[in-house]
């Protein structure tokens, strides 16, 4: 083996660590805050808060031990933001957790999106609909156009930087789902209900795309806010700035990730640059989705039963919101680097196993 095929074993088998100790370090957190809620502070409050806030913190920055897009990318959202705010919730005594749950079981919900359910019968265990699979085959056949992507129009680059983006996600939470369930006979918590079908925003981002973070934002942010809006503005009109604030949070926390997995150093303190377009994003959809709210319920207020037909209304939603993210959203995580160090990472794992493949031959 070459000295540069050792050093990509080396690099990676560096990364495979301290993705070891990563998950590891959060097993043993939240495991912390669930003896502490267990045995010494039962009542959620700001003694309990007070008491755990030191393990919301380490699982918060955990992500930093971590630089590569496909292990940093996925453990940066899920432990950053999912289960920092599960833990949020927890020490106020909401949320999915509770100090009753068997250990295994508190881990297990705190470190993944899931729910608690007993194993469902064989026909419903996991399994990619046939849509997704679909297009992963269509997505293996475009692959190859990656090596001459200066000829392509940059609008059809990024559409397979969406696909791509979108298929990990589904594929990384199939695989947790079929363990999960394999192992604990829990049933993981779907993260989309193909989103490509949505007829509106609130179709979309309230019941389609990324689920779990919508059952975390919604008692941590949205509730609070419109029931502190319900005095000013009325039952009526005080959900928009609870929409307003949510894809606000939404926008800070995206910022968070977007950090992490651009670094270049483990468990550097890297100067922060805000992907502006990126917030401007979340604002635009966080508005277009109020002013949505706003027209139907005025049309309710009416009486008035109008409302698109089906089809136009899924062609408008898909298009808008495939637009705003070819024009916000995607620029954003193209200025990380996130698909050249992902491409990258892939093409030193294949020529990693070239390596292996070669010296085990002559062997």
């Amino acid at each position: 083996m070459t000295m540069e095929g050792w050093g990509k074993m080396m690099e990676l088998e560096g990364e495979m660590l301290n993705l070891i100790l990563v998950w590891t370090t959060a097993a043993a957190a939240v495991s912390y805050c669930h003896t502490v809620a267990k045995y010494f502070i039962p009542n959620g409050g700001s003694s309990r808060f007070a008491a755990i806030f030191p393990a919301i913190l380490i699982v918060l920055l955990l992500p930093l031990r971590l630089t590569s897009i496909h292990f940093g990318g996925p453990t940066s959202f899920i432990l950053s933001w999912l289960t920092t705010f599960k833990l949020l919730l927890f020490s106020f005594g909401k949320g999915p957790l509770h100090h009753h749950l068997p250990l295994r079981h508190f881990i297990t919900l705190s470190l993944l999106p899931i729910k608690l359910q007993k194993y469902p019968p064989q026909s419903q265990r996991p399994s990619l609909n046939p849509a997704l699979t679909t297009v992963i085959v269509v997505l293996a056949v475009l692959i190859p156009l990656y090596s001459n992507k200066q000829s392509l129009h940059p609008k059809f680059v990024r559409f397979l930087y969406s696909l791509h983006m979108y298929i990990g996600l589904e594929f990384i939470f199939f695989v947790f789902s079929f363990f999960t369930r394999s192992l604990l006979g829990l049933q993981l918590e779907p993260q989309f209900d193909q989103p490509y079908l949505s007829t509106s925003l609130q179709d979309f981002w309230g019941r389609r795309w990324n689920i779990m973070v919508n059952r975390v934002l919604h008692p941590t942010v949205y509730q609070p806010v419109v029931t502190a809006s319900t005095r000013l503005l009325g039952r009526t009109w005080a959900p928009l700035p609870g929409i307003l604030a949510t894809f606000a949070v939404s926008a800070a926390m995206h910022e968070l990730v977007f950090y992490y997995i651009k670094r270049e150093r483990r468990g550097a303190w890297e100067p922060w640059e805000p992907s502006w377009d990126a917030i401007c994003f979340f604002m635009l959809h966080g508005a277009s989705l109020a002013f949505e709210l706003a027209v139907k319920k005025m049309l309710r207020a009416r009486g008035s039963k109008w409302r698109l037909p089906g089809v136009v209304s899924w062609i408008l939603t898909v298009a808008f919101v495939y637009e705003t993210s070819l024009w916000l959203f995607f620029p954003a995580l193209e200025r990380c680097r996130v698909y050249e160090k992902a491409t990258g990472e892939l093409s030193a794992v294949m020529e990693l196993g070239k390596e292996v493949y070669g010296v085990l031959r002559f062997d």
